[in-house]
């Protein structure tokens, strides 16, 4: 909105200085994050009191995980990733540019994907099981929502001129020369990784606190790849593959780590709500969504490999136990893995921030190293 004030004033701004601020990414970055942490603290204690009153038992709680949960955990309401969305809305609309459109798309698979989880918590509570919409239900669902962002970004993104097939080609990092470009096939590449990241985020969030820190981290990740690869100047320096409009993706990477910042101060243990799928299919589907508007989906198994490892520990433990009878795994998630050897909560929680923080620089390191 703001955006689009600073265009029709733009013949003026000798009169309105302050809003030719406006035309700084930079700027916008900042106040994007600023502004969803101020939603989502700002709904914060009202909100959780008004979900605890309607959801009386609150999420339900897996009857099979650490027993420790069921005394510490029962009762705590869901859907806290309306605040989380609630944020990155109102950031969004004040601070990006409604002419790009990598941002939006990034945006609309946020708020899709964090319907779709709404619908599957409310059946949850609802029906007071931790079985919401069906596997069927979700994956169907999903993967409409990622194709339809893929499409919008093969075919309304524009092009750079020296690689006018870079929407549907996939860009290897180190090696800067090497770029594929998949044609059609794209398609189900690019949406096998907006699902795929938003169930690996899903699988994660078990723990207080435990996935939204690593999304804040892989966001502001991304917002700075967003940056570098969306100014010409900036990737040539790098020899990274320029994306125009790219640069507003990191606008809504701002909004995600300021909501996060914002849930975080009620979710930090013990937490007072859970986001829920609400949030994380959300925000998975985000980042996902990011990656594939930034050109850098490979880059994104590496800042996230904390969720790769999370949802390759399901895959595991689920194939191995049907083919065995056995299990890898004292329990799945991996992180219930390490409850079940004793480590606290807390402990399980702050080091895989720091594996998350780790694998981020060394995602980051990819941009220089070619």
């Amino acid at each position: 909105m703001f955006y689009l004030l600073y265009e029709h004033l733009s013949g003026l701004h000798q009169h309105f200085p302050l809003i030719n601020l406006m035309r700084y990414q930079t700027v916008r970055i900042f106040l994007a994050m600023i502004t969803s942490w101020v939603v989502a603290v700002s709904m914060g204690s009202r909100f959780i009191r008004w979900m605890r009153a309607r959801q009386g038992k609150g999420q339900p709680i897996r009857e099979d995980g650490p027993q420790s949960h069921l005394l510490t955990k029962k009762g705590t309401p869901t859907m806290g990733g309306l605040m989380i969305l609630a944020g990155i809305a109102v950031a969004t609309i004040l601070w990006a540019d409604p002419h790009s459109a990598s941002g939006w798309v990034v945006f609309g698979v946020t708020m899709a994907y964090g319907v779709l989880g709404f619908i599957d918590d409310y059946a949850k509570v609802t029906k007071q099981s931790s079985a919401g919409l069906t596997s069927i239900q979700k994956l169907i669902a999903q993967i409409a929502i990622a194709v339809a962002a893929v499409l919008v970004i093969m075919y309304y993104s524009p092009a750079p001129p020296d690689a006018p097939h870079l929407a549907t080609s996939l860009v290897v990092p180190v090696f800067k020369n090497f770029i594929w470009d998949m044609g059609l096939f794209y398609i189900v590449f690019g949406a096998v990784v907006i699902f795929g990241a938003s169930n690996a985020v899903n699988l994660t969030d078990g723990l207080d606190g435990l996935a939204i820190v690593p999304v804040m981290i892989a966001a502001g990740a991304f917002a700075l790849i967003a940056y570098l690869v969306g100014n010409f100047v900036f990737a040539n320096y790098l020899i990274v593959h320029y994306v125009p409009g790219a640069g507003e993706v990191a606008v809504i990477c701002a909004a995600i780590i300021g909501g996060g910042m914002g849930f975080l101060w009620y979710n930090a243990p013990p937490a007072k709500i859970f986001m829920g799928d609400t949030g994380s299919l959300a925000l998975g589907g985000g980042l996902g969504a990011v990656a594939v508007a930034v050109k850098h989906e490979i880059v994104l198994a590496i800042i996230g490999g904390l969720f790769v490892v999370e949802a390759l520990s399901v895959i595991i433990q689920v194939g191995y136990f049907k083919l065995t009878k056995k299990r890898v795994f004292l329990m799945a998630p991996i992180h219930h893995h390490f409850e079940k050897l004793g480590w606290a909560e807390s402990t399980v929680v702050v080091r895989f921030w720091i594996v998350a923080a780790m694998l981020a620089m060394l995602g980051l390191a990819t941009l220089k190293i070619r």
